[in-house]
């Protein structure tokens, strides 16, 4: 079990993929399971601005007491490589990254989907992502990356806040969230 109190809160933050936008949502949750508050953001399918996004949409939520940031995995909006070191340095707290399938990783895949500049900058970003752990969470295997924060603690932090299955349920949140103001969008 974990000591975390019931009012700590953590940002969750997951993509929905249109055609050519990717809807980023940012759901506050409580380690008691309250949901305490959204930001919605964008960014481009198969671009580089993810982790702009991200950290623009930390800055607008202006919410001091979140304590860690959870990233459902670490390439959203088709190879958008998220750079957790600058989110991590730019929201001034840990970041934690939950990736939900076992791979062999991405470096293969990047060189088969790009080339010249745009493959060489997804690698350089990937290649500096912190190395991802295994960890079973409520009877399922999810894999973590983490900035500022060691192993140990990353692994309280998603027990903490994962009920059951193996979704923290910040992810959860944000990726339903994500997800229906996409499918709003895509209607209108």
């Amino acid at each position: 079990m974990t000591n975390l109190k019931d009012g700590s809160r953590a940002l969750g933050i997951a993509f929905s993929d249109g055609t050519d936008r990717s809807v980023l949502s940012g759901a506050v949750v409580r380690a008691d399971r309250v949901v305490d508050g959204f930001v919605f953001s964008t960014c481009t399918v198969s671009g580089l601005d993810a982790t702009a996004a991200v950290i623009e949409a930390i800055a607008r939520l202006d919410r001091p007491d979140i304590q860690w940031i959870m990233l459902a995995g670490v390439a959203p909006a088709w190879f958008n490589i998220l750079d957790l070191e600058t989110i991590a340095t730019a929201a001034d707290r840990p970041v934690i990254s939950v990736s939900f399938e076992d791979s062999e990783g991405l470096a293969a895949a990047i060189d088969r989907e790009f080339t010249g500049v745009e493959q060489t900058e997804r690698r350089q970003r990937y290649d500096r992502l912190p190395p991802r752990q295994e960890l079973a969470v409520s009877g399922e295997t999810v894999f973590v990356r983490s900035v500022g924060l060691d192993e140990d603690t990353a692994a309280r932090v998603i027990r903490a806040y994962t009920p059951e299955g193996g979704r923290p349920e910040p992810l959860r949140v944000a990726r339903s969230a994500a997800r229906a103001y996409r499918r709003d969008c895509d209607s209108q």
